[in-house]
């Protein structure tokens, strides 16, 4: 997992508010290089305005999916901005994952936490993965096994 940040000026930020506000007020650039944490930190800083990603591996057809769970972060603190995937190949081979990339903007100086649950084969029949409604149609070899949950704590300054 990575985590990576970027700033913009109140300028910038207000100008694409206005050209993305169909999809969500944006506050990052892509001509802004982001800043990466290591894979164990789970302990993110950002200023208000400021936005940050946090990128895990995925497989979809491999049944492995990431989701923010509850407890969801304060809104008043961090807001989920975007999510997106990125291929490993480029999209040219068919099951060969990639990275699932989320994007938060901090939105007002406090601190919160986000949950990420890790939901992989052996874990999708269980309740924290949607699971139980009905019987899977492959037996899970692990019926008893939790999904892995990642909680990362975000100071906003």
């Amino acid at each position: 997992m990575a985590v990576r940040s970027s700033r913009v000026t109140g300028a910038v930020a207000a100008a694409l508010c206005t050209v993305t506000l169909v999809v969500g007020c944006a506050s990052g650039s892509d001509a802004d290089e982001p800043t990466s944490h290591p894979t164990q930190d789970k302990s993110i800083t950002a200023e208000v305005g400021e936005r940050f990603t946090l990128s895990v591996p995925e497989n979809a057809s491999t049944r492995e999916h990431w989701f923010v769970v509850a407890p969801q972060p304060d809104a008043s603190v961090v807001r989920a901005a975007d999510r997106s995937y990125e291929s490993a190949d480029d999209g040219k081979s068919v099951g060969g994952g990639g990275t699932l990339v989320l994007t938060f903007e901090a939105t007002g100086r406090g601190t919160t936490r986000i949950v990420l649950l890790h939901c992989t084969f052996p874990t999708a029949g269980t309740a924290a993965c949607g699971g139980g409604a009905g019987p899977s149609p492959t037996p899970s070899p692990s019926p008893t096994t939790e999904p892995e949950r990642v909680t990362y704590r975000v100071d906003v300054r």
